[in-house]
């Protein structure tokens, strides 16, 4: 369960931070919430492999994993976030048992996600 972190606080009210959004669109399996974080010309990196994905793309594959309870976010921590770009580090789990430890980086702009890239290493 993710417990929002209200960070910022401007003209008397709270504002989420980008990782905050994120993170709490994820856990309620809002895919409408998380792709409203996405610049409309993001781009999705896999540092592994070095696949890319358009923001349609990265929608499609984010809305199947979302949908398959196997695929779980076992933890998460925002490592640093300004307005131009967070970095997060996350353990995660997948369907056919693996599990990772995964570093993930966002580029903002305009107050939107404009690249994303992760890393990741096995754990198991």
């Amino acid at each position: 369960m993710h417990t929002v972190r209200l960070n910022n606080y401007n003209k008397g009210k709270f504002i989420m931070s980008m990782y905050d959004k994120m993170t709490q669109s994820m856990a309620d399996k809002n895919v409408a919430a998380y792709m409203d974080l996405l610049h409309e010309d993001f781009v999705f990196v896999f540092h592994k492999s070095g696949n890319s994905f358009s923001k349609s793309q990265w929608g499609e594959m984010f809305t199947s994993m979302l949908a398959n309870d196997k695929f779980i976010q076992d933890s998460t921590r925002c490592i640093y976030e300004n307005d131009d770009i967070m970095v997060q580090h996350m353990f995660m789990s997948y369907p056919d048992g693996t599990k990772e430890a995964v570093m993930g980086v966002a580029v903002l702009k305009g107050g939107k996600i404009i690249r994303m890239e992760t890393g990741a290493t096995l754990l198991n």
